[in-house]
């Protein structure tokens, strides 16, 4: 493996890193990838997407590149903000995964590093540099949903451990999730946000029981996750006890970016629709009138209004990593990228499934090709981006009130 000493000079380390990527990135790789999401997950249950994957990640994991800007001190390269877009930058030019991807270093990572205690980071930041452990978040509760302050999983302090019980619902990847980052209730006096802490948990700790949930689409990214007297060490609380609740609306903050940035880069999609667009879908279908131009107006107008609401987007995105680059918490601009993002998502997938027409509507037998198939179930998956994270109405709420500054109603 070649390594490089990182120029001063950000389009000096560029002209570096493009030579070092033409000799070290799989070609394989190449013109793959086009969510923050595509690559390996790490942790110890989850492989690597394919032999190549695993190459790549061992040829950056040295350099520090699974985490360019954290500290070197965790392992990770302590890019300067100007060197680690060029990094990103390059590797999107070429369509190139990140060598490492997950919860622990777009959520949990972030989290640690501006609220964790010395020993928290030093534990958990570089085994989530190293790709050691997978994280997944606790946060939704059957009846805590949007009300997410109404949670009941209780955490009973018994000397120096947290002893929890109670349920999470719709934790993605739990199945394959080293450790979870949980909101859980250590007081109900005062307010309901007052009684809540920000605890990290390990989810080989005995009492836990993870149960996979079936969506609508087919799919089962989903899962339910149960506590019966699990105990957990009180020093896994992040922040203080009792004042988990503004550690959690950190993270959302963070996570709402990563949702509007990943539906700018196309949104994850299954492997029949990496290369779909609504163009060429509508020209396949409908072909082109006399004019040279697409034989159906409606469509063409709408085609037209979402590759422009595709193109603000994209831009907001780029705008809001520069804040995040420069050092700025996300703020609640992450609540305009997630409105903004998965309204447009869906209104996307739904004007697929009106170009497609009856195709869209398949379901499973030989009658159907895989693409269509794989249309109606997505369409379907869609439904929940304006839900997960914080509904849109919630994001509403927060964009009146603390970027608008509208009066909040009686």
């Amino acid at each position: 493996m070649s390594a490089w000493s990182v120029p001063d000079d950000p389009e000096e380390f560029r002209a570096v890193l493009g030579l070092w990527l033409e000799q070290n990135a799989p070609r394989s790789l190449w013109n793959t990838v086009s969510t923050p999401f595509q690559g390996h997950w790490g942790g110890t249950r989850t492989p690597f997407p394919s032999d190549d994957h695993r190459l790549w990640y061992e040829r950056c994991l040295p350099l520090g590149l699974t985490a360019p800007s954290w500290p070197e001190k965790y392992g990770a390269a302590g890019l300067s903000t100007a060197h680690a877009r060029v990094w990103a930058q390059e590797l999107q030019s070429r369509e190139l995964p990140l060598p490492l991807v997950g919860f622990g270093l777009v959520m949990i990572g972030p989290i640690l590093l501006s609220e964790g205690s010395e020993e928290l980071k030093d534990e958990h930041l570089p085994k989530i540099v190293q790709g050691h452990i997978r994280w997944c978040q606790g946060y939704s509760e059957p009846g805590a949903g949007s009300d997410l302050a109404a949670l009941r999983t209780r955490a009973e302090r018994d000397g120096d451990h947290f002893v929890v019980s109670g349920q999470k619902v719709w934790t993605s990847h739990a199945e394959r999730a080293d450790w979870i980052f949980c909101l859980v209730r250590t007081s109900t006096e005062g307010r309901k946000q007052a009684g809540i802490s920000f605890l990290l948990i390990d989810m080989t700790s005995p009492g836990i029981t993870v149960q996979p949930i079936q969506l609508i689409s087919g799919a089962s990214p989903f899962c339910e996750v149960f506590f019966e007297d699990v105990r957990v060490p009180v020093a896994n609380v992040v922040g203080d006890i009792d004042n988990g609740w503004r550690v959690a609306k950190a993270l959302l903050q963070h996570e709402r970016t990563v949702v509007g940035e990943s539906i700018a880069a196309g949104g994850a999609r299954p492997p029949e629709l990496n290369d779909y667009t609504l163009r060429q879908h509508a020209l396949e279908l409908i072909g082109l009138g006399p004019d040279g131009r697409l034989d159906d107006a409606g469509i063409r107008d709408e085609i037209i209004a979402s590759e422009m609401d595709m193109a603000v987007m994209k831009l907001a995105v780029r705008q809001a990593n520069e804040r995040l680059k420069a050092g700025a918490h996300p703020g609640s601009v992450s609540s305009v990228l997630k409105l903004a993002g998965t309204e447009l998502n869906q209104r996307r997938w739904e004007l697929a499934g009106r170009i497609g027409g009856l195709d869209a509507t398949g379901w499973d037998g030989p009658e159907f090709i895989p693409r269509d198939k794989a249309l109606s179930r997505h369409l379907l998956r869609s439904r929940g981006n304006t839900i997960e994270g914080g509904t849109s109405e919630v994001q509403k709420n927060i964009v009146a009130t603390a970027i608008l500054k509208l009066p909040k109603g009686p």
